[in-house]
């Protein structure tokens, strides 16, 4: 079989003006993220949200305008980034996660990329053509139904959320499931107790900081504190005391070579059984920002872990009260709690369209609702008017249009990405990636 030279050469250079400065200061990491790249187009596709905007970002795009082109995205919308977190609340939802690569960018790259996504994990499953395209309606008529919702009536949408008392199905399972867990058992799987006081476990993926990172890392938290906001803050005297520091690797795939951090701290009280693990992990370069220039995002923002945070807290209600920023030098990171109640809807277990669809329906509604609470009444000011009402005005009646033409796109661009797996795997066989063999 013939191989797309031109297309091949695309791929590795894409891959390399993202990755370069990682791959050069961690190389071991890349050449385990790229092994698990390999695995499948899915897994390549989820590692390569670079070549996606690369690929897209120069395309003509019938459904934006001058304000739908710049909202809020999540930037990395796949099939597996949704999952259950406990709000600022108290209560358990399950929404869109991980907002590494969230930025300013077209309504329509969120749905695209995860139209793509449902047509890459379908096909591990065998379903038929027909059966993907007919999922992927449904997601998309979910997803214009609420947007649509929040045009006609009052609703907020930082008040919408997937709970316990209004799903059913898989995603209440998954809630459920987070429902039993315990911090308790989190702290026995990642720390130890000696004598009377609780400090990390010496074990994989765990190291050990010498005196002066240690030092670093806890006057870089100090000035994190002053990142949460008043209406989250907790009493320092007693609540964010620091116990204990370790550096982490072995992170997802998305994380290949960044520095991160695990903190140790008091709990509410003095048990011992409420403590709090939270990450402190260095922010990424989002995939979009490479390819759309923003001045006024660029300037806003103080580095890369202040974007994290400010996109998560504008696509997301009720934040993690322990999310925040800080810096090491001139490097960004972001904090946030490592909660025992995230939990991962198992796909796996999904092996029927029909369990499949109603997933969908909910996964469209939440789409909806990160895209739709990101606007004039967040509080970081980038987007200044109502995104529903620009998304309903931005497709002007012609919702068939617009479901049929992100169907074809989104499956059009699965099949790329699955031709790109493959000269992805071949390229580094070969050594032609960075200098890192599969070897």
């Amino acid at each position: 079989m013939a191989v797309d030279k031109d297309r091949q050469a695309y791929v590795v250079e894409t891959l390399e003006e993202a990755f370069t400065e990682l791959m050069e200061l961690d190389p071991n990491a890349f050449r385990t993220k790229f092994r698990k790249m390999a695995a499948d187009p899915f897994a390549f596709y989820r590692g390569s949200a670079c070549l996606f905007y690369r690929d897209i970002a120069e395309v003509d795009d019938p459904w934006v305008d001058e304000r739908t082109r710049r909202v809020w995205v999540h930037g990395d919308l796949h099939a597996e980034n949704f999952g259950t977190y406990m709000n600022s609340d108290g209560r358990l939802v399950f929404d869109v996660n991980d907002f590494d690569e969230a930025y300013l960018g077209h309504f329509t790259w969120d749905l695209l990329r995860f139209v793509a996504s449902l047509s890459l994990m379908a096909r591990r499953k065998a379903f038929p053509e027909d059966t993907v395209r007919n999922l992927a309606v449904g997601y998309l008529c979910s997803y214009i139904e609420q947007v649509h919702h929040y045009v006609d009536h009052d609703d907020d949408a930082n008040d919408f959320a997937l709970r316990l008392d209004n799903t059913e199905g898989p995603v209440f399972e998954v809630l459920t499931k987070a429902r039993l867990a315990s911090r308790t058992a989190l702290l026995s799987a990642t720390t130890t107790l000696s004598g009377a006081e609780r400090t990390f476990r010496d074990m994989t993926g765990v190291r050990r900081l010498a005196a002066h990172e240690h030092s670093q890392v806890q006057s870089a938290f100090g000035a994190y504190l002053d990142t949460i906001p008043e209406d989250k803050r907790l009493d320092r005297d007693l609540f964010y005391k620091v116990k204990d520091v370790v550096g982490r690797t072995g992170f997802g795939i998305g994380s290949a070579g960044l520095t991160a951090y695990n903190l140790l701290l008091e709990g509410r009280n003095q048990a011992l059984e409420n403590d709090i693990v939270l990450s402190m992990k260095q922010g990424a370069v989002p995939a979009i920002s490479r390819y759309v220039a923003d001045e006024r995002a660029d300037t806003y923002f103080e580095h890369q872990g202040h974007r994290t945070v400010i996109s998560q807290r504008a696509l997301q209600a009720h934040t993690d009260p322990f999310l925040g920023w800080t810096a090491l030098g001139d490097t960004g990171y972001l904090l946030d709690e490592i909660s025992p109640y995230e939990s991962d809807l198992a796909w796996d277990d999904l092996t029927e369209p029909d369990l499949v669809e109603p997933v969908l329906r909910d996964l469209g509604r939440a789409t909806a609702k990160v895209h739709c609470a990101s606007d004039e009444d967040s509080d970081e000011g980038l987007v200044e008017f109502q995104i529903e009402e620009a998304i309903a005005e931005a497709l002007d009646g012609d919702r068939e249009g617009f479901v049929r033409d992100i169907c074809d796109r989104g499956l059009d661009y699965a099949e790329r990405a699955r031709a790109d797996h493959e000269l992805f795997v071949d390229a580094f066989r070969e050594g032609r990636i960075g200098g890192l063999s599969s070897t």
